[in-house]
This record gives C-alpha cells, sequence and structure tokens, in this order.
C-alpha cells in the first residue's frame, strides 16, 4: 500500500510540474494578467474541471507560480558564494541576481513587476521571497563578526521598528539598526538597475550594460559597507 500510494505522490507531482511549466510558458506569451486556466488546461490535454483539483483558481496556480520563481532565485543567488570574503559575496550575489532575471524576464516580472490584477498575494509567498535576501545576509554578517564593516549614521528613530522587522528577516540580530537600513538601500538599488535594464528603461541610453552594473554593484557594495 505504502508503494502505491509513493506511485500517486509521484504521479501528482509529475502532473502538476507539467501543469505549471505550461503556465509558465502561457506567462511568457500573454503576460500574468492574461493566465487562463482554461488555456493550461487545454495545453496540456487536461479538462478545466481536471486541472481545478490541482489548483482551484487561478489565484492558486499563480502562487504556485510565484513560489517556484522566489525558489529559483534564491537557488540562484545561494550558489554565488565564492567563499573569499564578503566585498566577493556580495559582488557574486549582485550578478547573480542579474544573470537570473535577464534569463528568466517573465519569471523575474511576475515576482518583481506591477501587481498582478486580481491577484491577492498569499501567505505561502513570505517565507520565500524572504529566503532571497539570506545570501546578502551572509555577507553582511561575515563583514560584521571580521570587524571590517563600517559604522552606519544612526536612522530617524521612527525607523526603529521597520530595522528590527528587516533584521528579523536578515535572521542577523547583531546588525545595527544604520547597517540595516544601508542594507536596505543596497539591496533595493540592486532591484531597481536590474528592473531599469530589464523593462526596457536604458534602451537608447546605455550601449555597455555590463560594466553600467558593475559600476552600480560597486557603489551599492560601499553604501552596504561591504566594499
Amino acid at each position: 500500500m505504502n508503494a502505491s500510494r509513493t506511485a500517486r505522490e509521484r504521479a501528482r507531482a509529475e502532473l502538476v510540474a507539467e501543469i505549471t511549466a505550461a503556465a509558465r510558458r502561457q506567462l511568457a506569451a500573454t503576460g500574468a494578467a492574461a493566465l487562463s486556466m482554461r488555456a493550461v488546461s487545454r495545453e496540456i490535454g487536461m479538462v478545466s474541471s481536471a486541472l481545478h483539483r490541482y489548483f482551484p483558481t487561478r489565484d492558486d496556480l499563480l502562487t504556485a507560480l510565484i513560489v517556484q520563481a522566489y525558489d529559483a532565485l534564491t537557488d540562484a543567488v545561494g550558489a554565488a558564494d565564492p567563499g573569499t570574503g564578503p566585498a566577493v559575496h556580495w559582488r557574486a550575489v549582485a550578478h547573480a541576481v542579474r544573470d537570473w532575471a535577464l534569463a528568466h524576464p517573465h519569471e523575474y516580472a511576475l515576482i518583481y513587476g506591477s501587481p498582478v490584477p486580481g491577484y491577492r498575494a498569499q501567505t505561502d509567498t513570505v517565507p520565500v521571497a524572504a529566503r532571497v535576501l539570506q545570501p546578502f545576509a551572509r555577507a553582511l554578517t561575515a563583514a560584521h563578526t571580521a570587524g571590517t564593516l563600517p559604522a552606519a549614521p544612526d536612522p530617524d528613530p521612527a525607523l526603529a521598528d521597520d530595522a528590527a522587522g528587516i533584521r528579523a528577516a536578515l535572521d542577523a540580530p547583531d546588525l545595527p539598526d544604520g547597517t540595516v537600513l544601508a542594507a536596505l538601500t543596497a539591496w533595493t538599488g540592486l532591484f531597481g538597475h536590474v528592473s531599469f535594464e530589464l523593462f526596457g528603461q536604458f534602451d537608447n541610453a546605455v550601449e555597455d550594460r555590463d560594466a553600467l552594473f558593475a559600476g552600480t554593484v560597486e557603489r551599492l557594495g560601499r553604501v552596504a559597507g561591504l566594499i
């Protein structure tokens, strides 16, 4: 009976993978706002009522795609740790973010682009979104432990609660508030640059995108205190 149950579970996992793969193809073709359960079921040769047994609503399917995108980005960023110091680690993390985004523009847009009309984010997306931060947090913690992280200016006291929440998300309890908020500035600056590039804001303005990004990474690394 256990073997039979395992076979059913395996078959279900394979079908879920087929469904989400078809949904990602539709995402690339039409965008998240136009994602259609009926179109997905038609592509994989499944009646729509059967598809709803795996994903009851379109929001459930979108949530699965969002979680998978965050997981994939987390894997890419997590692999970018050459183990040669916080500055090198920061550069590797930043380039991993950009490389993944350029290779998976539609998934990047799903998690960091405009909100999908009518979609209500589910709690499943919160912890996976936070995991993307962990390699960056390790670089900050290593620099802090080594005593090479410069002191950041004390922020406005009104931001103390926010800093505490970000520190918890980073799982870096020893970082001071100023350092946490400097890190937030660097992290959002990184994604802002990647989003500008991915969504065409550098078109007809910047030719050497690699050189521009490398310079941005250095400047943001100094903001975070890692360079």
